[in-house]
């Protein structure tokens, strides 16, 4: 079976695409375009303005265009697809696709991690946040939140790349972890590597925000009426954030575990909601939660409005 590996690829999660196929394409074409939008609006505020040239804000457009990117690895082609009398893909295109939406889901909780230190030091720290988040550190952070998952993500692409494929069908819209049911054996290597991943791109990062948010309750539990509003102003979005991104993540790995015992329709609607509910979900939360970029957005599409 190595000739599978430099075959097409089918696409066999679609439902009655022949049939819904503009209504699947009207729809998804406008979250895309509601996604470039919002997300792009609001790093557009950041780096116009001044006063939001700060590291908090900074991490938020980061993360912000972390979501336009990972969203972008799937839309377009899905939108092609949807038009398409047959929804295949290369293999080796396949897993560009699979690199390109992991690495930047990995790059969101690494994100996360560093808007959490962030928080953590200019509320618990706040005499020694300038020494510390200095312009030097807050580009280490974004430099090592994208290069950390790129790594990891590189060598199961790389080692996956040179495995045995047994069918060229994968029950996915996209290509996901559900590639793996392609091959003919998953070596131990690739599930080393895979623990590995998890590990270091999702379970390290939310053990750290978790403490970074329990030394923050405390400090503000102690503290005035004035510090314990703004660490709620600061902190509470950036919490609704990772909790949502989370349960989204473990959907998603759990997606492929019980393909198999699942109606097609039903593990169609889990796999957009991976791909629709956080790229909308983050722009609507620092645009309603964080009150100066709040102020900004009302100032951009209410001119007359004084605020």
């Amino acid at each position: 079976m190595d000739e599978l590996n430099g075959t097409i690829i089918t696409l066999g999660g679609y439902v009655e695409v022949n049939k819904y196929r503009y209504v699947y394409f009207f729809i998804m074409i406008i979250v895309y375009l509601l996604i470039l939008c919002c997300n792009l609006t609001i790093v557009y505020l950041i780096w116009k303005h001044k006063n939001l040239h700060e590291p908090m804000y900074i991490f938020i457009a980061a993360l912000l265009l972390n979501c336009v990117l990972y969203s972008t690895s799937v839309y377009p082609k899905l939108l092609i697809d949807f038009l398409s009398e047959k929804q295949v893909i290369s293999y080796s295109a396949c897993l560009f696709q699979f690199y390109i939406f992991y690495t930047f889901c990995g790059s969101e909780f690494t994100l996360l991690s560093a808007m959490a230190y962030d928080r953590y030091v200019s509320i618990c720290k706040p005499l020694q946040y300038p020494t510390i988040m200095t312009k030097t550190t807050v580009s280490i952070f974004l430099f090592v939140a994208w290069l950390l998952p790129a790594c990891h993500i590189a060598v199961s692409v790389i080692l996956s790349a040179k495995t045995k494929l047994c069918t060229s069908t994968l029950k996915a819209i996209f290509c996901n972890n559900a590639i793996y049911r392609l091959q003919c054996v998953t070596s131990k290597i690739i599930n080393i590597f895979g623990v590995v991943a998890l590990l270091d791109l999702a379970i390290l990062p939310m053990l750290f925000i978790v403490f970074t948010y329990i030394q923050i309750l405390i400090i503000t539990y102690r503290s005035c009426k004035e510090v314990r509003k703004k660490a709620a102003e600061t902190c509470l979005p950036h919490l609704m954030v990772l909790i949502s991104f989370s349960i989204l993540c473990a959907y998603d790995i759990s997606i492929a575990r019980v393909e198999s015992y699942l109606p097609k329709s039903v593990r169609l609607i889990m796999m957009l909601q991976v791909v629709l509910c956080q790229p909308l979900f983050n722009p609507l939360i620092y645009g309603l939660k964080m009150k100066e970029i709040s102020k900004h957005l009302k100032r951009l599409f209410l001119p007359a409005t004084r605020i």
